[in-house]
């Protein structure tokens, strides 16, 4: 009977990951995500753009496809192109940055505290919860005040508000896996339980917070481009595209180009992630109920 319902798991799996391959709902916005980072990072080499913060001088404010410059000039004669691509290395370097230290931190907390129990458990989420009480943005403009603006420092304010959401995700699949048969069979062996959490807690909710990440990347890049829009965020000249958009924002009568093209690059990015993150929970969603 064992033997039976370790096949049909066996089956259900090997299932999942082939309809995983086949949902072109997953695979067209995971290619074009690629394709984008792949040009922001390479492509101002590729296409042989000049730096970020060379200026034409006779051409500022430039329209689109005006005097070599394909996307314009902004207001110094910088090429939009080139910021917008540099920029973009900035936002995903943030966003990133931030996500992957909120879910480290998160997780481990709350995997901690569900696996744990008792006064631990209550310390850390009332901590957590005492951060989830602040309003997210009002949270990450104060840290970023504080420590001053930075890309450092800004990754640094934006994972500061993603780690209570995080450690709350890691806590409720932490006490759900503790009473699972295997788990409760290395309790009575008497395996630590720093080997349990690592061995089975973790491989088992990793799914889940890897699929809010996705998500939270795109907010983390919303939040960056706040920041940078308030003069919080990176210094100038280093462009993002926060930044990009609050320099071009005294410019959208005579010259939208400046902010569009940064607001363009940011918002086919956040789509393109929020489309497969959402993609990703319904099928997590799915897979945990069968």
């Amino acid at each position: 009977m064992a033997d039976m319902t370790a096949a049909v798991s066996n089956r259900s799996v090997w299932e999942d990951r082939r309809l995983l391959a086949l949902d072109w709902a997953v695979w067209i916005p995971t290619v074009l995500l690629v394709a984008l980072v792949l040009v922001c990072f390479l492509g101002p080499v590729v296409f042989g753009l000049p730096a970020p913060n060379v200026t034409d001088l006779l051409h500022p404010r430039a329209g689109l496809g005006t005097s070599g410059h394909l996307l314009g000039t902004d207001e110094l004669g910088r090429d939009l192109l080139s910021r917008a691509l540099h920029g973009g290395q900035v936002s995903i370097e943030i966003g990133l940055g931030s996500v992957a230290i909120g879910m480290a931190l998160g997780g481990l907390l709350g995997m901690v505290s569900g696996f744990t129990g008792g006064w631990v458990e209550s310390l850390i989420m009332r901590v957590l919860d005492t951060f989830l009480a602040f309003p997210s943005l009002i949270l990450a403009l104060t840290v970023a005040a504080y420590l001053g603006p930075s890309e450092g420092n800004v990754i640094l304010a934006i994972a500061f508000f993603t780690v209570p959401t995080f450690g709350r995700i890691a806590r409720a699949g932490t006490l759900q896996i503790r009473q699972r048969d295997f788990v409760l069979s290395g309790v009575l062996a008497g395996a630590r339980s720093w080997y349990l959490i690592i061995r089975h807690v973790l491989p088992n909710i990793l799914g889940g917070l890897m699929t809010y990440g996705l998500l939270t990347v795109g907010v983390a890049m919303i939040v960056e481009a706040s920041l940078s829009f308030l003069g919080l965020g990176v210094r100038p000249p280093q462009p993002s595209w926060g930044g990009m958009i609050s320099e071009g924002k005294g410019y959208l009568s005579d010259a939208p180009q400046i902010a569009f093209v940064p607001g363009a690059f940011l918002f086919l990015f956040v789509a393109l992630l929020n489309l497969l993150g959402e993609r990703l929970r319904s099928r997590h969603a799915v897979g945990g109920e069968r």
